[in-house]
Formats: structure tokens, C-alpha cells, sequence
């Protein structure tokens, strides 16, 4: 049994979190690094969850080769959830990356895939494609929960690998509720406007001028910013601890 201290917080079991492992990551700039972080994506979005952990100088972030077009087209004609549709999105970026990384001299690298989807009532949103698009997803929104996922894996990679093939190290979908403000039309050409909708799954940003738009989140608000940073700190620390450095 564990001892407690007077808080109740249990003093003698290991870490859970990524906070007590930054000592195992090495920085970005390391040519020895034992253990590297790449985040396989070009958004800001996921970069900014990232440095907010903790781990600004000791990651690098470039999109995956992934062409994401063509594989949502094929998984737009299979049977698939919205959850499992955001999970396999993320798997198959990270596998992409891990699979052209030849450039890992030594240690491994953990390679970060992510993909956000708005899910209205079982119909997936994914990035509006001209302002026309934009305004149709806000106005289905509007005054109506919605469900987003985030979908992460992490793939390994290395001379210190256990394979030469990218090996998944786990993988999962964070799910959160959000009930969007009843909208004038007004008020969506004006967000439409500002330009934020075009970058956006579901055509807003909780963490911009979209947050406007949201009345109420229920589960982890970074997953609808596009990083789950609870669950994705202990998977990671999970997987740290049990790599052979």
C-alpha cells in the first residue's frame, strides 16, 4: 500500500506525469540526443499545447508527408466512427514521418501524429474550404452541442528502436462536448470575416476569437484546441519510462 503524506498524495509511487521526465528528453539542439520529440504537424495550435507543457526547446515540429487529402477521401467511403476516422488520421501522419526519418544518428525519437474533427451528430467537419462551406458549419452549430476529437499516436523511431520500421507506441481519441451560442447571421459573417474559420476544423478556434462562439465545454478544453494535454502527458511518461536509454 502506498504511505500518503498529510494531503492524501501518495509519497512513494512513481511518476505519472511528463513534468517529473523532462530530464529524459533532450533538447532539440542536441547532436547526441538519446531522446528526441518531433511533432509531425504544421499547426501553431498544437506547438503552442506543446511549448505550454513544458517542452519548448526540447521538440521539433514539421508536417507530416502524409497526403491527408487523398486518405480522408478513402476513409469518407468506408464505414468508420468519428473517433476512429480522427485516431487512424493521426496514426497513418505519424507513421508517414516516422517512415522518412532517416536521419536519426543514434537514440530514438517519438514521433507526435494528431488530428482534430467537429462531429455534429455523426457528421464529421472537418477544415471549411471556401467562406460559402464556413457559413453553413457555423449555422449548423449554432445553439447545438457538438462533439470534437482529437486523435493522437505516437510512433518510435531510431538506432536505438527496437525496429527500423516506425513501431506505435500507443494511440487513442480524446473526445470533449461543446453547446455553441445561438448565432446571428450577423455575428457569422463577422467571424467569417476575421478570417480565424479557414484554418479551423468546424470553421472555429476555441482559443481565438471563436471562444466567443462557445457557451460550455465538458471534458479537456485542450482537446478542442487539438491536444489533449492530460492524456498526452501520461501516455508519454508511460512510454519514457519504459524505453531502454
Amino acid at each position: 500500500m502506498s504511505a500518503s503524506n498529510s494531503d492524501g498524495v501518495a509519497s512513494d509511487e512513481p511518476s505519472k506525469l511528463l513534468v517529473s521526465s523532462f530530464h529524459q528528453i533532450s533538447l532539440a539542439s542536441d547532436p547526441e540526443a538519446k531522446l528526441r520529440l518531433i511533432l509531425a504537424s504544421q499547426s501553431p495550435r498544437r506547438t503552442e499545447i506543446l511549448e505550454m507543457m513544458g517542452l519548448g526547446g526540447r521538440f521539433t515540429a514539421s508536417p507530416s508527408p502524409l497526403d491527408e487529402e487523398k486518405l480522408q477521401i478513402e476513409l469518407s467511403q468506408q464505414e468508420i466512427s468519428p473517433s476512429d476516422y480522427a485516431r487512424t488520421l493521426a496514426e497513418r501522419k505519424a507513421h508517414a514521418y516516422g517512415a522518412e526519418a532517416l536521419d536519426i544518428p543514434n537514440g530514438v525519437a517519438l514521433i507526435i501524429g494528431s488530428d482534430t474533427i467537429v462531429d455534429l451528430d455523426g457528421r464529421i467537419m472537418e477544415k471549411p474550404t471556401d467562406e460559402k462551406v464556413a457559413h453553413s458549419m457555423l449555422s449548423s452549430l449554432s445553439g447545438n452541442w457538438h462533439q470534437v476529437h482529437t486523435g493522437v499516436a505516437v510512433y518510435s523511431v531510431g538506432a536505438s528502436a527496437s525496429s527500423h520500421e516506425p513501431q506505435l507506441m500507443f494511440s487513442f481519441t480524446d473526445t470533449a462536448r461543446v453547446k455553441f451560442s445561438s448565432l446571428t447571421d450577423t455575428d457569422i459573417q463577422a467571424y467569417i470575416d476575421t478570417r480565424e474559420p479557414f484554418d479551423k476544423a468546424g470553421s472555429y478556434g476555441i482559443q481565438g476569437i471563436g471562444g466567443q462562439l462557445v457557451e460550455r465545454v465538458e471534458g479537456d478544453f485542450f482537446t478542442v484546441m487539438g491536444l489533449p494535454m492530460h492524456r498526452l502527458s501520461r501516455e508519454l511518461t508511460d512510454v519514457i519510462k519504459n524505453l531502454d536509454l
